[in-house]
């Protein structure tokens, strides 16, 4: 989980997000009843007027931007993150998967979640859906953004599509400052193809006149380098 960023934004270290494998169950008690308590169970009680409940197999579960909201914990980035994954828009385009598809929740659904009751970190809530995003893609990518604008930086365009001038698709980048022909593309764990793909691939933005900026885990773990690395390549 990140820490909280300091006061310009940026944290030092990135560290990796909870992966969820070593979590506790959370199960929450509406009203006053009493708390479920056993091993690896973390019990709370919840305001009945900010939880929307959903069936899942039987089984009563808090909706996504009910979830979101019980998740005020975490750190600022991690919620957007969250966010971005609940309310991604599956968009039709070249290269664009499963277009059409449901999103789990809507910004608007965040926002007048957190505003049904009180929340727990309501402050950290309040900041987060403002940045939360609808064409994030993944979770590194949210993160990215976010460092970026947290810093001060302009808010890069998420997933765009670029064209070659005789109209050809290039390919889809994570961010793109697009005035500035700046992309951004982080790279994770890659298989042979993906990375062959991925080459060529910016290889022709580069030919096409644009700045690709390739984000390692080792430069994602120093944020602060990536900021300036992007800063530099808007101003240059």
């Amino acid at each position: 989980m990140f820490p909280p960023p300091p006061e310009d934004g940026v944290s030092e270290v990135a560290r990796d997000p909870l992966d969820g494998r070593d979590l506790d169950v959370h199960v929450s008690t509406l009203g006053k009843g009493p708390l479920v308590r056993a091993a690896n169970v973390k019990g709370h009680r919840a305001d009945p007027r900010g939880v929307h409940l959903l069936n899942a197999r039987g089984l009563p579960v808090a909706s996504p931007a009910t979830s979101w909201a019980q998740l005020a914990h975490l750190s600022l980035i991690d919620l957007v993150a969250l966010g971005d994954y609940y309310c991604r828009v599956w968009r039709p385009g070249p290269g664009r998967p499963d277009a059409g598809q449901r999103s789990h929740a809507s910004i608007d659904e965040l926002r007048s979640t957190i505003a049904l009751t009180r929340w727990a970190g309501i402050r950290r809530l309040r900041q987060a859906v403002e940045l939360v995003r609808e064409d994030s893609w993944s979770p590194r990518e949210s993160q990215v953004r976010c460092h970026l604008v947290l810093a001060g930086l302009p808010e890069p365009a998420l997933n765009h599509d670029v064209y070659d001038r005789h109209g050809r698709f290039i390919g889809c980048v994570d961010l793109a400052y697009p005035t500035q022909k700046v992309a951004i593309e982080y790279h994770g764990f890659l298989h042979s193809s993906q990375y062959a793909a991925d080459v060529e691939r910016i290889a022709a933005l580069r030919a096409a006149g644009w700045t690709v900026i390739e984000v390692t885990s080792a430069l994602f773990a120093r944020p602060r380098h990536l900021v300036a690395r992007v800063r530099a390549a808007l101003n240059g």
